[in-house]
């Protein structure tokens, strides 16, 4: 297990240097390819990241945007982590971003799963940037213990990027990236914020099982160093 800790005295701080911090590495992979790439989460939780990322004067144009997981909900809803995004951070200068939605017009999330797999093919292989939120209960992106698709989102091998997920303290069902297509950004961020979530991150580094606590797959098995952003 290989982290950084970060730790702010408040989430306005942590929010403004993350943003810097994201978006400068946005722009030198601007500058070595003359594209980028950044998958975040959604939740309450990065939305003054959002905001502040939003203000940043990159080639937005040139810069693909995603979610690391989708609620199986129409983007116009309150719960749509799409919504959340376009309303904080698809504005300003970043308004210009490409983004691209796990949340397809299917009947049914395997499908949409499919769909979403194939739209993010081109940005994925690696994210310059993964930002990672995190639950009371350990989730991270949709890996939720107890989910019935979480040994294969957990499988480094699983090819298809994007998959459905349901459980049953997940509320609606979840289209979710894989940890295969996660886990060797570039840059990758464990966004946290509260003293439950630091007591959930406290367990997650001890000796449990991944299916228990599966942000400990993330911090066991990411190809680079994992970037935790704290604050209380």
């Amino acid at each position: 297990m290989i982290a950084q800790e970060h730790i702010f005295n408040s989430g306005t701080e942590l929010a403004e240097t993350l943003a810097k911090e994201v978006a400068d590495r946005l722009g030198r992979a601007l500058e070595e390819r003359g594209t980028a790439s950044i998958a975040v989460s959604g939740g309450s939780t990065p939305k003054l990241f959002f905001q502040a990322l939003s203000r940043h004067e990159l080639d937005w144009k040139n810069i693909s945007v995603t979610l690391v997981d989708e609620r199986f909900v129409p983007p116009e809803s309150d719960r749509s982590n799409h919504k959340l995004v376009a309303d904080n951070l698809l504005q300003n200068a970043a308004a210009y971003a490409y983004f691209v939605p796990l949340y397809q017009f299917f009947a049914t999330p395997e499908d949409a799963a499919t769909l979403a797999t194939v739209k993010t093919e081109a940005i994925c292989d690696p994210f310059d940037v993964v930002i990672l939120g995190m639950g009371t209960d350990g989730h991270t992106a949709s890996f939720f213990p107890g989910g019935d698709n979480l040994e294969e989102a957990l499988d480094l091998d699983e090819e298809r990027a994007v998959l459905p997920m349901a459980a049953e303290t997940a509320g609606e069902e979840r289209l979710t990236f894989n940890l295969s297509a996660l886990h060797d950004a570039r840059f990758l961020v464990l966004h946290i914020e509260g003293a439950a979530k630091k007591e959930t991150l406290e367990k997650a580094k001890s000796d449990l099982d991944e299916e228990d606590m599966p942000v400990r797959a993330v911090l066991n098995r990411a190809d680079s160093p994992v970037h935790i952003y704290w604050a209380p």
